[in-house]
């Protein structure tokens, strides 16, 4: 005598409306599409891709791959035996040794998010019940009909999820790009001494993307892109007259590269800073650039301020990055005078305020200040708030707590450590 395969939990589980709602479509599937077959590790790659919007954790697919392996078949046909009745201990094991209790709560998450239906048995055992045949006429267990009859939906699904994943990823790309062509133009142009408010177009340009956080979605990041790349376009434009002005009016521009050190018309400026202890070099940073003047005597020690500069390249070799480059030369810094331009020109891409520097060239002299620009540069994302860890620094150095030996030598040691890894790994 065939008895009807209970649809309701053994013991203290309860029905749910849920379970009941994914019970009725699996019959109705069945007598609707008796003959339908999908391959079942495809249904299980469609899960695993929208996993997430049906609330899945990584457990759970898990514990799922694993009642699938114990349907004999590749294929999945509606109407055919798709019970599985494996014990928890041989569950548990085929799902990389999961704990018994973390077992339990995935397959009730399964359940209850209708990938299986459970048919109890009356005491709560799975197994099968064999006819004269020796054929599986009824058995207890896990019903894997629900991903049969939602074939369809989770592909579909998974459809979606890739076409955002791949819009999330293009929007990403917009935003990288656009970023790079602002840095790298405001760069051209303090580098080149080109007319032109860079500070503010610096400072407008970390508004802009201040706001960006890395669960941004899709439309936030299309919406900075839109923004960034309009800001990209206006400084291109901006230098692209600046050029053709050039070339209308120099006709040497044709064979030389355009370098303007003139001091006439400043947008913008800020109070020159004169380095303690006895030093001349003085740093004068413009709307046009930053230029480097020196003494007209060659006395060595105006570039001496204690520290090698070997030294503070090879602690902060980063900074090297933002160097000029010589008519056709490699970028690189090769004195005291192109590191201190440098500096400057690597502080007002920080958003370091002029009054922080102010200060710290006040206080620390110029030399030391910009050791202490390079090395907030190559600490990075360590440092969130560079003007106020320059403030911070300032006021160790007014209490004589400060000095850029230390940090040199700190930054010079986690290179050897990193490069050591770097061996041992090889």
């Amino acid at each position: 005598m065939a008895h009807r395969l209970a649809t309701t939990p053994f013991g203290r589980r309860t029905m749910s409306l849920g379970v009941l709602a994914t019970q009725a479509k699996a019959r109705q599937f069945e007598s609707e599409a008796p003959e339908k077959t999908v391959h079942k590790w495809k249904v299980v790659q469609a899960l695993t891709e929208v996993k997430d919007r049906l609330g899945l954790p990584d457990r759970a697919i898990a514990v799922l791959n694993a009642l699938l392996s114990f349907h004999q078949e590749t294929t999945m046909t509606a109407g055919d035996g798709l019970v599985v009745f494996p014990s928890n201990a041989k569950l548990a094991a085929r799902a990389h040794g999961v704990a018994l209790a973390t077992l339990k709560r995935h397959l009730a998450i399964l359940v209850d998010a209708g990938i299986v239906i459970r048919r109890d048995s009356p005491n709560g055992k799975r197994y099968a019940r064999r006819g004269e045949g020796g054929e599986i006429s009824e058995a207890f267990g896990f019903d894997l009909t629900p991903l049969v009859a939602r074939a369809e939906e989770f592909e579909q699904l998974a459809s979606e999820v890739q076409a955002e994943r791949k819009a999330l990823r293009l929007a990403r790309e917009r935003v990288t790009l656009a970023r790079r062509d602002i840095t790298k133009l405001i760069t051209l142009g303090l580098e080149e001494g080109i007319p032109g408010d860079w500070a503010s177009l610096h400072a407008a340009y970390l508004e802009l993307v201040g706001g960006l956080k890395r669960s941004a979605t899709t439309g936030m990041l299309l919406a900075s892109a839109a923004d960034l790349e309009e800001m990209a376009s206006e400084i291109a434009k901006h230098l692209e007259l600046f050029v053709k002005s050039s070339d209308s009016s120099c006709n040497e521009a044709h064979s030389d590269p355009h370098k303007q050190n003139s001091n006439t018309e400043p947008h913008e400026s800020e109070p020159a800073f004169q380095k303690d202890r006895g030093e001349t070099v003085e740093i004068v940073s413009e709307g046009k650039g930053s230029a480097i003047t020196e003494p007209e005597n060659g006395s060595e020690q105006r570039r001496d301020p204690g520290t090698p500069l070997g030294m503070v390249l090879q602690a902060c070799p980063d900074i090297v990055e933002y160097a000029g480059t010589g008519a056709g030369g490699p970028r690189g810094i090769a004195n005291w005078a192109a590191f201190l331009k440098t500096a400057a020109l690597v502080r007002a891409m920080l958003g370091i305020s002029p009054d922080a520097w102010r200060d710290a060239t006040e206080t620390m002299g110029v030399v030391d200040a910009s050791i202490v620009i390079a090395a907030i540069l190559q600490k990075g994302d360590e440092i969130r708030f560079p003007g106020g860890y320059l403030r911070s620094l300032t006021e160790k150095k007014r209490n004589g707590e400060f000095s850029v030996g230390p940090i040199l030598m700190a930054l010079i040691n986690t290179h050897l450590k990193a490069s050591k890894r770097g061996r041992g790994e090889s």
